[in-house]
């Protein structure tokens, strides 16, 4: 059982962080759009992406998650967990802070350059490598 659930929390990981590298991405294009048409295509593009795929994503790696601490509890004894845990959360706070960015395009009360976004984009790249090698390597 615990194979299945870790295979199905790696595969709801991936699709989360598709979305999370991408939501960004649209949001630098969305910055340097001037024309209407372009703006709403933006807009339903974000949202669809948001809530369609993001955030069932993000619900089902964090089920999974639970589900494997469930299986093993012994992991939360261990440090490399509660540092992985630490970038999960932050994760989630980036996840929220998109949802809140597509809210001001959608209002068209965006008030950040596409440099911004730019920057904000490389973020996630950060905590995947974290959170990839502290449960691949388990360090501490």
């Amino acid at each position: 059982m615990y194979l299945w659930v870790k295979a199905f929390h790696i595969i709801a990981m991936v699709c989360w962080f598709a979305g999370i590298f991408y939501l960004p991405r649209l949001f630098v294009y969305h910055a340097e759009t001037k024309d209407a048409e372009g703006n709403e295509r933006f807009k339903i593009m974000e949202r669809k992406l948001y809530r369609g795929i993001m955030l069932p994503s993000m619900i089902l790696t964090l089920v999974f998650g639970f589900w494997l601490l469930y299986l093993i509890p012994g992991y939360m004894q261990q440090g490399w967990m509660h540092a992985k845990l630490t970038l999960v959360v932050l994760l989630i706070g980036y996840h929220h802070m998109c949802g809140a960015f597509m809210k001001k395009f959608a209002a068209d009360a965006n008030t950040r350059s596409h440099k911004f976004y730019r920057v904000f984009n490389e973020i996630p790249v950060l905590m995947l490598l974290g959170i990839v090698i502290l449960a691949a390597v388990k360090p501490f």
